[in-house]
This record gives structure tokens, sequence and C-alpha cells, in this order.
């Protein structure tokens, strides 16, 4: 009789951690696949956008990146940037005056023509498609 309660109870205690495995797993997929989702609309939400503050804004650090924007400074602009981002694998010494170009449309509101100087570049594509133009990728030999 102690046979067939400790099987049945295993078999219970198998089913059991059977299904809690499947909760678990389905519960994790939904929250991966969510913040898939959500994650990139977060992010887009003030890149390109000069009306929108980033995560990284402060009145100090804008007034500085509005100074090296106005002044063409691309060494100061970069040290603000501190290597975050796609832009900062894009824009270099030889394209930051168009860069700046581009942000100054954008605060004037021209969305379009920024849009399309920053295509130019490679950058605000959002699927990926960016050229790097200047940078050497996508080139083979």
């Amino acid at each position: 009789m102690k046979e067939k309660q400790k099987l049945f109870v295993l078999l219970i205690w198998k089913e059991v951690k059977n299904m809690n495995r499947k909760t678990i797993l389905l519960g994790l997929t939904a929250l991966i696949l969510g913040g898939l989702v959500i994650s990139p609309k977060i992010a887009d939400a003030y890149q390109g956008d000069p009306n929108v503050k980033g995560p990284n804004y402060s009145v100090e650090r804008h007034a500085a990146m509005e100074k090296a924007f106005e002044n063409k400074d691309y060494n100061a602009w970069k040290n603000l940037m501190q290597g975050r981002g796609r832009v900062t694998q894009v824009v270099n010494t030889q394209n930051f005056a168009k860069f700046a170009q581009a942000h100054e449309l954008a605060e004037q509101g021209k969305i379009t023509e920024a849009n399309k100087i920053k295509a130019e570049l490679g950058l605000g594509l959002h699927n990926g498609a960016g050229k790097g133009q200047g940078m050497g990728y996508g080139r083979t030999k």
C-alpha cells in the first residue's frame, strides 16, 4: 500500500513540476516579448526630436551641446556624447558639420529636411539600413 502511495505522490509531484515549468516558461516568454515590443518605442521617443528630453538630459549638458553644434565643434560634441549610441559610430570630423545642420533644421521644425540629411549620413532610419558613410561599413574587399 505504501508503495502505491509513494508512486501516486511522485506522479502528482512530477505533474505539478511540469505545470510550474510550463507556467514559468510561458510567463517569461510573455515578459521578454513584451519588453522587445515596448523598448524600441521608448528609445525612439526622444531620438531626433529636439522637443523631447532624452535620458541624459541636463540643462548644463544641453547648453554645452548647443554650443558644440553652433561652433561646429566635433571634439566638444564627441566628449559630451561619451561614445553613447550608434550616432557616435557614424558621425565623425568629416561629416559633423552636416550633422550639426540636421540638428539646426530639426530645431527649426524642418523635420523632413533634417531627416533627409540624417538618412544621407546613415542615421535615423530605425531599421538598421544605415549606410554608415565615411566609416567603411558594409564594404567588402
